[in-house]
């Protein structure tokens, strides 16, 4: 059977886009109190920074393992069907995790194990996700939705840490419990959308050949690829969020809900640059300005691993948040657009592959280096680091350097 075709739509109001914009809102801000608990219960138990970076890597794992399984799901079956599935379990996860805070048996091990089945749902969650929305406003209206739908992740990585650390102080249970509602509520949205555009899921049966199309075809586009692995490797080594906690209690002194505040800033740096970039989209040296927010990222992220003021903490971390959001508003623009339908869910688990690496393998390595030779200088060589980054992709990526315009993608 064919695909149906509709007449494209011409405003986003037309389209069921609020409702996804508000479900991917609460999936976020789900995610980012999680972390704010987990985070501030876990030091608390153990006052080990190698354990907080054990749960980056407990949800790096399967969302390795599960990367390119997860974009043939999202390929072969209903996507909205998959994502709704994906927060619910999410959901009762969170739930599992609050019920064991609340009668005081609560391990370790058990948040490691919960942050393991978390980190492989959202792998699949993701990129069913990420693949719907081209359906949900059509593809005249796609790169503007996927620069709002940096916005609602970006709104929600500012509210969902200062909520955490607000709704900690009322307990993990309740803290937990909240986080739950969110995922619930985020998968009855998208229960309800209807896409603007229909097409026929890929039927292929699960084979190796399947699997590896969307890496072969991140591999055989140079700029994608480069800009993939820039985002990858200079966040991996600036992943300063990961020893957030640290610095709360022992550099800075402040308490949970300072805590929150700090994981905040960088989300309300970014969400100011999203806005920003939704009214002055960038149209001219695409590749200069990526090579450049990096670098700024870096330098930013060395201020912040120097800093024992609560105020120039903050300040840093919304500057890396800010130069962080601009590739991936471009990354996630040039993998929508570039990709043909029925490919989308295998390219959004690899660019989600490259994300949750990014952030998770950056937590464990901010982790285990903090563990060897201290949080400060852990902090200071990923900023380094993330500068390096960016001078060596200017040299073996020269196509992603000389992007004038995504015309030339």
């Amino acid at each position: 059977m064919a695909p149906t075709h509709h007449a494209p739509p011409t405003r986003l109001a037309d389209t069921g886009y609020k409702r996804f914009w508000t479900a991917s809102a609460f999936s976020y801000a789900s995610f980012q109190i999680a972390a704010v608990v987990i985070g501030w219960q876990l030091y608390s138990m153990t006052k080990s920074p190698f354990a907080l970076g054990l749960v980056g890597l407990c949800q790096f794992l399967p969302m390795l393992a599960l990367t390119l399984p997860a974009g043939h799901i999202a390929d072969r079956y209903d996507r909205a069907v998959v994502a709704r599935v994906c927060l619910w379990i999410e959901g009762t996860v969170m739930l599992g995790l609050g019920a064991a805070s609340a009668t005081g048996t609560i391990t370790p091990a058990m948040v490691f194990a919960a942050a393991a089945v978390h980190g492989g749902t959202r792998t699949i969650e993701m990129a069913a996700t990420a693949a719907l929305l081209p359906r949900i406003v059509g593809r005249t209206l796609l790169p503007r939705a996927v620069t709002l739908a940096t916005s609602a992740m970006e709104t929600a990585l500012v509210v969902g840490p200062a909520l955490g650390g607000v709704i900690y102080l009322a307990g993990a249970p309740i803290a937990y419990a909240g986080v739950a509602a969110l995922y619930a509520a985020a998968g009855c949205l998208i229960w309800s959308l209807k896409p603007v555009e229909s097409a026929v899921p890929d039927r292929t049966p699960p084979s190796l050949e399947s699997f590896l199309s969307g890496v072969r075809f991140v591999r055989t586009h140079p700029v994608i690829l480069g800009a993939l692995s820039l985002d990858l490797f200079a966040v991996l080594l600036g992943g300063a969020t990961a020893l957030l906690p640290i610095y709360a209690q022992d550099i800075l002194f402040v308490d949970s809900t300072g805590l929150g505040v700090l994981r905040a800033a960088p989300a309300a740096g970014a969400l100011l640059m999203s806005l920003v970039i939704a009214r002055l989209p960038i149209e001219r040296r695409i590749g200069p300005i990526v090579l450049g927010a990096v670098a700024v990222f870096g330098a930013a992220t060395i201020a912040f691993g120097l800093s024992t003021s609560f105020t120039l903490s903050l300040a840093a971390l919304f500057v890396m948040g800010a130069a962080d959001v601009i590739s991936v508003v471009i990354r996630s623009t040039v993998v929508q657009m570039a990709t043909p339908e029925a490919m989308r869910g295998r390219v959004n688990a690899i660019n989600f592959l490259f994300i949750g690496a990014s952030n998770q393998l950056g937590e464990f390595e901010s982790g285990l280096t903090a563990a060897l030779i201290g949080a400060i200088p852990a902090v200071v060589v990923g900023g380094v680091g993330s500068i390096a980054v960016v001078l060596i992709w200017a040299v073996i990526f020269p196509a992603l350097r000389k992007i004038d315009t995504l015309r030339d993608l």
